[in-house]
């Protein structure tokens, strides 16, 4: 598997600790707020809204803190100004990253993730050399026990999934941005649970690292990660199950 779904393996194992949690909330919130700014406050008309108020629940966020943080985005509330922001990356062994942020300061954001990058074999790259490697989709994360291969791929086809592939633990269903409320709701309907859905970058292609450079970029995974301002860190690295392994013992 490439980065995007490995990192996701990674980062739901890490999730538990207080200090990810309230991450994943600060993260939410802003992603509510700047939701409602752009497009209102009603989530039955700005998608995006919707899926970011989901996940606050998933998340076991406080109904108060999402309508706060609703409130800020339409203005009704005061509160910081964001902007969001994304940057192009190179790591160990030339794994292409695009870094998401929103933040309220500009320059000094840009500056640290510089530092993050330059500390951990990485640097930043010029505009659009990355990106193109990326493309914008729905993902939908189905656990495998308890659920047939066959009838989940009719479903999903049928409110027009792109693709489902699989591993041990789960089914990773791929969908157009468009899409991806159609089948997420489709899913609902029969019941099926859903370990996550998010519209994110999926890379097309992968890079193989191994050893030293594995760990490498693991490391500089985790530390774009825990920056306060970044949102979402994609990277186009594949590693080897038997080594993510030992990575993580």
């Amino acid at each position: 598997m490439s980065g995007h779904n490995k990192w996701a393996k990674i980062k739901h194992k890490k999730a538990g600790t207080d200090a990810a949690r309230g991450r994943l909330f600060s993260r939410i919130i802003k992603e509510i707020t700047i939701a409602a700014r752009n497009g209102g406050g009603d989530p039955n008309s700005n998608p995006r809204l919707r899926l970011a108020i989901q996940n606050a629940k998933a998340a076991n966020m406080p109904q108060d803190n999402i309508k706060r943080a609703i409130q800020r985005g339409t203005g009704e509330l005061p509160g910081a100004t964001y902007e969001e922001l994304t940057y192009e990356g190179y790591g160990p062994g030339g794994v292409a990253i695009m870094i998401e942020l929103v933040t309220d300061n500009k320059n000094r954001a840009v500056a640290e993730i510089r530092h993050i990058l330059d500390r951990n074999n990485g640097k930043l790259a010029e505009a659009g050399s990355v990106s193109w490697m990326f493309q914008k989709k729905g993902t939908i994360e189905v656990p495998r026990q308890g659920v047939d291969e066959e009838t989940l791929m009719n479903i999903i086809l049928d409110a027009g999934a792109d693709d489902m592939k699989s591993d041990d633990d789960s089914f990773e269903i791929t969908t157009s941005p468009e899409a991806f409320d159609g089948v997420k709701k489709a899913l609902e309907d029969k019941a099926i649970p859903i370990s996550s859905a998010t519209v994110q970058l999926v890379p097309q292609n992968s890079v193989r690292v191994e050893g030293k450079e594995a760990e490498q970029v693991l490391k500089l995974m985790e530390a774009l990660e825990e920056h306060d301002d970044v949102q979402n860190v994609y990277a186009n690295f594949d590693i080897d199950d038997s080594v993510m392994a030992q990575l993580n013992q």
